[in-house]
């Protein structure tokens, strides 16, 4: 689930805490949309996302999804796709705070924060859903487009590559390295820097900044939920997925649980999406 941590009146943080690789269920996915929605609704100025020491998040997940019928895959992704679009419309900054390993779908969480700080070590981050037989959609392309450019998102997402931190700032795709345990206190602090500017400015500027990524998820109910989940449920998809359960099932059972997080091929093979 997710753990939901003041600081101080105007800043929230939402940390993911589903040990032991921080996978989002669907219970998880609608404490955040809820989460970020009473953020609104108070009038909180910025948002910490974050998650556990070692793991931002592996992404979706997988056995419970592959266990679950059609109608529960298409409530699942309709949660993914609703909390992608608070997060753009989001009226206020969001910073992620990445502890450790940030893969596929955590890494799409990261993307539609405003600016994400990510902790130094053996750690690995990146959109590898191809590598489950999984394409995923232009408008969460978009958001990587958005940090790491054309070219450079075009070989991300086709070779499904999990980058280091260093490489992952070179390119973009994070905007700062911090030591571990600093990563949520340069997470306030960047927030703070933020909130410490005239406030009317600071937002309109942050809405004409992200106009190409708010007018993709303006319209929820245009959003490409139906194909995705038609593809989703394909047959060569499900195939790929279920090895991937597989893989994830065997680390599970294995003498040592947190192996999946040891390092970035074990988190490459925690989580397809």
């Amino acid at each position: 689930m997710i753990d939901i941590i003041p600081h101080g009146e105007h800043i929230v943080e939402f940390r993911l805490a589903a040990p032991p690789v921080n996978a989002m269920d669907v219970a998880s996915l609608r404490a955040l949309n809820g989460a970020f929605s009473d953020a609104a609704a108070a009038g909180r100025q910025g948002v910490i996302l974050s998650g556990v020491p070692g793991i931002f998040s592996s992404g979706i997940d997988v056995i419970a999804l592959l266990d679950g019928d059609a109608a529960a895959v298409r409530d699942y992704w309709t949660e993914v796709f609703t909390l992608a679009a608070r997060m753009a419309l989001a009226p206020m900054p969001v910073v992620a705070a990445i502890g450790g390993h940030c893969v596929a779908a955590g890494t799409l969480l990261a993307l539609f924060s405003d600016y994400r700080i990510m902790a130094r070590g053996d750690w690995g981050i990146g959109l590898n859903e191809v590598r489950a037989g999984v394409t995923l959609p232009d408008c969460f392309q978009l958001a990587l487009r958005r940090a790491v450019g054309p070219l450079g998102a075009e070989r991300m997402l086709v070779s499904g590559s999990l980058l280091d931190p260093a490489r992952a700032l070179a390119l973009g795709l994070v905007d700062e390295l911090a030591a571990p345990d600093e990563v949520v206190a340069r997470a306030r602090d960047k927030l703070l820097s933020l909130l410490a500017l005239p406030r009317h400015a600071m937002l309109s500027t942050r809405a004409i900044a992200r106009a190409d990524l708010r007018d993709a998820f303006a319209d929820v109910d245009a959003l490409p939920v139906a194909a995705f989940v038609d593809a989703f449920l394909e047959p060569r998809t499900q195939a790929a997925l279920r090895q991937v359960a597989g893989a994830i099932k065997r680390k599970l059972q294995g003498p040592r649980p947190d192996a999946g997080v040891a390092r970035p091929a074990g988190a490459a093979a925690a989580i397809p999406a």
